[in-house]
């Protein structure tokens, strides 16, 4: 069974000390950071940009998981590039506006991972085209825009369709799961095949980061 990765995602940090808040992560044991970027049209609500993501990226070393709920995706990669993303996940929704393969295959000629994600009420056979081109799924288990949400525990048929798909290929994709991600829902994710999780409110609202990574991985 792959190492279970963690992906703490800022948009759940203290902003006013942003630095620490990602050295804080760092030291507790996260794999990745995940950047939540949100323009107001793709999903009702607005996050940051590649100022801060350029921000985060002279704080760590540790890889920029960078999500990109926003419309024209395509526009927009070359700044997260230069901001120091190390990858870049688009939406397979047609309201994101974009050519998703021709995007994808942008984010691949920037080298940087490429990912692709589906929301809740996405039909997983929309992302099925694309997967051999991809090195991540990304399956929301809320409905992207807003931290704090429930989990929705109906995604993870979605999470077994990916793996497998995984089983049928010699090159394995990263099964990352987003949305409510706490202890009790991040053993369900794992047990179901998820092998990187995004958590936000689970660590950066507790006193002890360090034990909330090492109880995310179970």
């Amino acid at each position: 069974m792959p190492k279970v990765l963690v992906a703490p995602s800022i948009l759940a940090a203290d902003f006013s000390r942003l630095a620490d808040e990602i050295r804080k992560v760092e030291q507790a044991g996260a794999d990745w950071i995940h950047c939540d970027i949100m323009d107001g049209h793709f999903v009702d609500n607005i996050s940051f940009g590649p100022a801060i993501v350029g921000f985060v990226r002279k704080q760590t070393n540790l890889p920029l998981d960078v999500h990109l709920m926003i419309e024209h995706a395509d526009h927009y990669v070359p700044r997260f590039v230069e901001a120091g993303a190390n990858s870049i996940t688009v939406h397979v929704e047609s309201e994101a506006e974009h050519d998703v393969g021709k995007t994808l295959q942008q984010i691949r000629d920037a080298r940087c991972r490429v990912g692709l994600t589906l929301n809740p009420d996405t039909d997983f056979r929309l992302v099925e085209p694309f997967l051999d081109k991809i090195d991540l799924l990304l399956i929301m288990t809320v409905h992207p825009g807003f931290g704090g949400q429930k989990f929705r525990a109906d995604q993870m048929e979605k999470v077994k369709r990916a793996v497998d798909w995984n089983k049928s290929r010699a090159r394995k994709i990263d099964i990352e799961v987003d949305g409510g991600i706490n202890p009790e829902t991040a053993r369900v994710s794992i047990q179901n095949g998820a092998n990187v999780l995004v958590a936000g409110t689970s660590i950066f609202k507790t006193k002890d980061y360090a034990k909330a990574i090492r109880d995310l991985r179970g």
